[in-house]
């Protein structure tokens, strides 16, 4: 008697044609809602909403429209995780949501070599003003103004390793709403979670520093991996 074939394989296989080959998903900006209109986007992605680490990848976009990584280091985030950004509250150790611009960019050092950004350097008069009951809620004052409560604000010399360097993030910035939050950077890391700002390894500030370009409008997407605070939403 002749064996029997096992054709039950063979078949599904024939019938099945060929095999799907999974490919790679696109590049993050690529899979966006908006990267800010600009060639060069700055992500910084948690795992989840209470995550206080994650990871910060600068892109550039090419002439033909395709996104690449020019960089990427690890990130830390607010003791207290994110929080969508139009609802965040002061005082709350979350880190805001969103897409934002990056006004100019600061720091207790000079400008790393290379920079191509609005630099301003901090002296001993320098403070960031997060009292939401004065006219300069957050914004720099060189001297704080009298209707600025000094426990309220930053003294941002005082801070040598986080503001060695930093850029400004446009969060609540544009047209400040009170108690919404003040002073939201990218800055260098201090011993652990921020209070809300973002912040990456010294060398990884710096390299951002000398690869951000002023006329190509660098922004900055915060988010989470997947979610409602997902950066694909942006």
């Amino acid at each position: 008697m002749r064996p029997r074939l096992a054709l039950g394989p063979v078949l599904l296989l024939l019938t099945a044609g060929t095999v799907a080959v999974p490919t790679r998903a696109a590049p993050l900006p690529e899979r966006m809602a908006d990267t800010g209109g600009g060639s060069q986007l700055i992500t910084a992605e948690a795992a989840g909403a209470r995550s206080t680490t994650g990871k910060v990848t600068w892109w550039d976009r090419r002439s033909d429209g395709r996104w690449v990584a020019a960089g990427s280091a690890t990130a830390r985030f607010g003791a207290k995780g994110l929080v969508e950004g139009a609802g965040r509250k002061q005082s709350t150790f979350t880190t805001p949501t969103g897409l934002y611009d990056l006004p100019y960019a600061f720091g207790i050092k000079a400008a790393p070599a290379g920079t191509d950004y609005a630099y301003r350097r901090v002296t001993n008069r320098s403070w960031w003003c997060q009292d939401d009951q004065s006219l300069a809620y957050n914004r720099w004052v060189e001297g704080l103004p009298r209707d600025c409560r000094a426990g309220e604000s930053e003294h941002l010399d005082t801070y040598a390793t986080q503001y060695a360097h930093a850029m400004v993030i446009g969060f609540n910035y544009a047209r400040p709403v009170r108690g919404r939050g003040a002073g939201i950077f990218l800055h260098v890391n201090g011993r652990g979670a921020t209070a809300g700002c973002v912040s990456v390894p010294d060398a990884a500030m710096r390299r951002i520093l000398a690869w951000a370009d002023r006329h190509r409008d660098p922004h900055i997407a915060i988010g989470t991996a997947s979610g409602p605070m997902a950066l694909t939403r942006y």
